[in-house]
């Protein structure tokens, strides 16, 4: 998470040095929480999944509480994409598209930092890059790192799963290891569907992780499956380990793969 108009702060969380988590600022940094979240109220609470001794139970119980969370936002978000296609597809065939549907539009543009303007293909391209879904595998493991497998303090006070930063004073938790002169905290969110919700507009809005919504358009263009292997080299920013950083997800994602 970075804080306002591209100053890029660095950030320690859980065993991988991360950058912030960006939202809907001009500049916005890689890390920062702040996009309106359409929050699931029913999950809240946070199992201690510490106390499960068996690693695989472990694993499978983290997985299997993520993942309905992620598959809800990912179901929100092809519902938009959906619209914006049949847009699109009416649009190459010179058919009018109306007031309504139009402003509805620019709803989905700006929940996703993008300035439609006017619509045209011209203009919907860009934006289909930003209105996708992500892989659920590739969320889940990344999760699973950032949180020490739902074991941070940040996952269970704050049901923050992708070390989300925020900025204003209680808007979260107040990192032990905060360097002086820091004001950042980590962000707290009502619901874990609200932390997933965040995290993944984050990915389709940021700057930092435009090489991820170019991977992924690429493959929707050649009619090939987005998978989370395809993906993860696209979250290249998300870390100050960079290439490391990398490296790790996609062993865990080798490594878990029978869990999911």
């Amino acid at each position: 998470m970075r804080p306002l108009a591209g100053i890029i702060i660095a950030l320690g969380l859980v065993a991988s040095g991360v950058l912030l988590v960006q939202v809907m600022l001009d500049q916005p940094s890689s890390r920062q929480s702040g996009l309106p979240i359409q929050p699931n109220e029913s999950v809240k609470r946070l199992p201690d999944f510490a106390e499960i001794a068996d690693v695989k139970e472990k694993k499978k119980a983290f997985f299997n509480y993520l993942r309905p969370e992620v598959e809800l936002v990912n179901q929100r978000i092809d519902s938009q994409r959906q619209f914006l296609l049949q847009l699109q597809s009416r649009l190459e065939q010179g058919r009018t598209i109306g007031q309504a549907e139009m402003n509805q539009a620019d709803l989905i543009a700006r929940e996703y930092g993008y300035d439609l303007r006017q619509l045209s293909l011209e203009t919907l391209e860009p934006l289909l890059k930003r209105v996708d879904t992500l892989p659920v595998e590739m969320v889940l493991v990344q999760a699973a790192n950032e949180t020490g497998w739902g074991s941070s303090r940040f996952a269970r006070d704050g049901l923050n799963f992708f070390g989300q930063w925020c900025f204003k004073a209680g808007c979260g938790l107040v990192p032990l290891s905060r360097d002086s002169g820091r004001n950042h905290e980590v962000a707290k969110f009502d619901s874990v569907g609200a932390s997933v919700a965040s995290y993944v507009r984050n990915l389709n809005s940021n700057p930092a992780y435009q090489e991820l919504r170019d991977i992924r358009f690429d493959l929707r263009q050649q009619q090939m499956d987005v998978t989370a292997a395809a993906l993860i080299p696209g979250l290249i920013r998300y870390s100050e380990r960079k290439q490391a950083y990398i490296d790790e997800l996609l062993q865990m994602l080798e490594t878990n793969q029978r869990y999911m």
